[in-house]
């Protein structure tokens, strides 16, 4: 709001004053040229003024609205007028046309309302407007004309993009790691089209590739890429910044990233190209989902075995503790958290870390297989995978001709639903229903392709690895040593007579017989801890 001071005259004719408005629809046209206000408004603030001049009005104040629009009342010069013209005498109100002061009658009908309570006659540069009978119609005419050319500039608006949306375009703004840009063809038309962006694009894909190996939660990776420089893509009128928390879920959850359009609840493949694979983004979207059942947790590993170990007694998870003796000498000790907590009635005394280590290597080898057991195990895999691919081309042939029906389908729906054939909540669910038809059959055709060129290459390398797992895993370090746990197996359990027993993970627990328990060493840890004790009294243990 701009107000006018009074200058002294010794004209003593009534003072006829006006206020002016002006006001542009979007933040695009108000930033034209590097100005705050655009080229449209300083032209029709020009035009009030001259008009004032004609009506021998002096211009109190002068209010804009650039970048908003006229369809509601929610604007803040709007607002400022009307409580001015409340509190001050103003004879006209000056507009460039009636439609920069409303375009729906309602909001019409309620400005003009409050311009007649306060004794304001409402004015318009280009269009005969007044309180005369003709000029109130004049009037009326002209704000049904400017609803009509609102609505059927967004009925236009709403078809080129649900038209853009069904060829594949983007009929929004791109997600952080692409940016909409404008080209020119060969007649030299203008066209917007996306591109990947070249800054932020590697970050995104970072972010995903990061997240999906389950070693980060959401906060954490966060800040690692805000750290590397991504930030969000700077607008008009509001410039680069960090990513909130909220936007980098969303980010996550976004399929855009792997070339689907949503748009309106509806979703349709686009044209532009993915970042992210499909199967490192389905894995976060595994973990999303797991971790919101679960809320994620950040794990500091003291020792390669922690996680692995159970108690042979009770079958509790085995945690590691550090007790002293009556010299305050500390040791590392795995003890039964069921004893520790009480919560079972447990008599599984502590294990020295080093026993325990010695009983794990000592238990990879009784899972060892011989050259010749890996050879035999190999044979059979290869002829079971053979068989198995000859007795399913028929059904691979019935998943394909589904697929392409289902596709069909879905783009019939959306034809339907954009003719106003169907509503939303119909097209989402029979989507919902055809994209885990789709889901399901690539699922399938995946799985069976996958079976006969991965599989057959990945359980060899697996089984090979059982060949010498025992060297393998004495000569690998501590970080080795864990994943070896975590892929091989699925627990260690170590009982009250220190036998150390495996439980192999599949495949390997379906491919090999599962090995008998080992009784590596006795309990006794004199030669370890030395004469103050052999398990120092705790409250823990």
């Amino acid at each position: 709001m701009t107000l006018t001071m009074p200058t002294a005259t010794t004209d003593t004719s009534p003072l006829m004053t006006a206020v002016t408005y002006q006001r542009v629809s979007t933040k695009e046209q108000a930033a034209k040229g590097g100005r705050d206000e655009g080229f449209s408004i300083p032209a029709q603030r020009k035009a009030n003024h001259g008009k004032a001049a004609d009506l021998k009005a002096k211009i109190v104040a002068e209010f804009s609205d650039p970048g908003y629009s006229a369809k509601t009342m929610n604007r803040p010069d709007l607002q400022r007028m009307l409580k001015y013209i409340k509190t001050h005498q103003v004879t006209y109100c000056i507009v460039h046309k009636v439609d920069r002061l409303a375009r729906d009658r309602l909001v019409d009908l309620q400005i003009h309302s409050a311009l007649i309570e306060a004794g304001v006659t409402l004015i318009s540069v280009t269009e005969s407007i007044d309180e005369t009978p003709s000029g109130t119609l004049v009037h009326g005419v002209m704000s049904s004309i400017a609803e009509f050319y609102s609505r059927n500039l967004a009925a236009e608006v709403s078809k080129g993009l649900i038209q853009k949306f069904e060829t594949g375009g983007t009929p929004m703004r791109a997600p952080i790691g692409y940016l909409n840009i404008r080209k020119h063809d060969e007649q030299g038309r203008e066209y917007r089209t996306v591109e990947i962006d070249p800054e932020r694009a590697p970050l995104v894909k970072w972010v995903f590739e990061q997240y999906a190996t389950g070693d980060h939660t959401v906060v954490d990776l966060l800040a690692a890429v805000t750290a590397r420089g991504l930030t969000t893509v700077p607008t008009p009128k509001r410039p680069s910044g960090p990513v909130a928390r909220s936007g980098f879920f969303k980010l996550l959850r976004n399929p855009y990233y792997i070339g689907i359009v949503r748009y309106r609840g509806a979703e349709q493949t686009g044209t532009h190209e993915p970042l992210i694979d499909i199967e490192t983004w389905q894995q976060v979207q595994r973990l999303l989902d797991s971790r919101k059942i679960a809320s994620e947790r950040r794990r500091s590993h003291d020792h390669y075995l922690k996680g692995s170990l159970f108690c042979g007694e009770c079958g509790s998870r085995m945690q590691l503790d550090y007790p002293a003796n009556k010299q305050g000498i500390r040791y590392a000790y795995y003890v039964c958290s069921g004893r520790a907590s009480k919560r079972k009635n447990c008599t599984r005394r502590a294990v020295p870390v080093g026993i325990a280590e010695q009983l794990v290597a000592d238990c990879y080898q009784d899972i060892a297989i011989t050259e010749a057991e890996y050879a035999a195990l190999a044979a059979q895999v290869e002829a079971a995978f053979d068989e198995r691919l000859a007795s399913r081309s028929q059904e691979l042939a019935e998943l394909a001709k589904n697929r392409e029906r289902l596709q069909n389908e879905s783009d019939k729906l959306l034809a339907a639903h954009f003719a106003d054939a169907i509503d939303l909540e119909t097209l989402k669910r029979h989507q919902d229903r055809i994209r885990t038809g789709l889901a399901d059959i690539d699922r399938r055709l995946a799985n069976e392709h996958d079976q006969h060129e991965g599989p057959r290459k990945h359980l060899g390398t697996a089984l090979s690895l059982l060949v010498d797992c025992a060297n393998l895993y004495a000569r690998t370090d501590d970080q080795g040593k864990r994943l070896a746990n975590q892929a091989l197996t699925d627990g260690i359990e170590i009982d009250e007579d220190e036998r150390a027993a495996i439980r192999l993970a599949e495949p390997f627990a379906a491919l090999v017989s599962a090995p008998a328990s080992a009784d590596v060493r006795s309990s006794s840890t004199s030669s370890i801890v030395g004469d103050a004790g052999l398990e120092p009294t705790t409250s823990s243990v």
